[in-house]
């Protein structure tokens, strides 16, 4: 966004659990004169956000509705399930959803795994958060199945968790408008797309200079053509003609 013609800022809205400080500190580093504005916004209203003007660009997570938007897939994030510290699944590596079929597991209203129903055992109200769930897990009323990074967000000294191997996957992405693209946005694009400073990607070119075609080189004659024949004579004198 531009606040004014003298000081323009840019805003970038990111959901909970994605951690955008190195691009940050990247915009910091290469756009001093423009103050990027950090806004946490939820996952149901990232794209909203930005669709109502109040971003120039979203880190938000897949699936979400993507009318309107341009959408730059970033990284794919790992599936965790989080369980308190003494659970038997603390003692795993990694779980499948069969793991699960006996466990209650909590559905969020918040969830941004995209599925209609987490494996395991249904609770009879879904958490309106899920800050929420991780409160009921810690107090041993279920499981939660999340991305990494909320696992990581929501973190407890009594609550551990493990990959599991075949849920759904969260992707993270920067997305904008369709319609607009604005000289600062790509400089954040070529930022997340680590182009280095020196890119002129999504920059106006300036036409490319002519090459300067130097005149072909040509002999200065050194004064008039010899005479055929005169190429050995001394003192211009012409050779005896030959005998037959």
């Amino acid at each position: 966004m531009t606040g004014s013609d003298e000081q323009p800022s840019f805003t970038l809205a990111y959901v909970p659990g994605v951690t955008p400080g190195k691009w940050v500190r990247k915009w910091a580093e290469r756009m001093p004169d423009v103050p990027l504005d950090l806004v946490q916004v939820s996952a149901a209203d990232a794209a909203d956000l930005v669709r109502g003007g109040e971003a120039d660009m979203v880190l938000l997570r897949f699936p979400t509705d993507r009318t309107g938007l341009h959408a730059i897939p970033l990284y794919t994030e790992t599936t965790v399930v989080v369980v308190p510290k003494d659970h038997v699944i603390s003692a795993v590596d990694e779980v499948t959803g069969e793991d699960l079929a006996d466990e209650l597991v909590l559905h969020p209203l918040d969830d941004t795994l995209g599925w209609e129903r987490p494996p395991g055992q249904p609770a009879i109200e879904r958490p309106a958060t899920t800050g929420d769930a991780i409160e009921l897990v810690a107090a041993g009323v279920g499981l939660l199945v999340v991305p990494q990074s909320l696992a990581r967000l929501h973190h407890r000294k009594d609550l551990v968790y493990r990959p599991l191997t075949d849920a759904p996957q969260s992707r993270v992405a920067l997305s904008w408008l369709e319609e607009e693209t604005t000289d600062l946005m790509e400089q954040f694009i070529g930022i997340v797309r680590g182009r280095t400073v020196n890119s002129t990607r999504g920059r106006p070119q300036a036409p490319p200079e002519e090459k300067r075609k130097r005149p072909a080189e040509t002999k200065k004659p050194t004064g008039r053509p010899k005479p055929r024949g005169a190429g050995n004579s001394r003192g211009g004198r012409r050779g005896k003609p030959r005998r037959r």
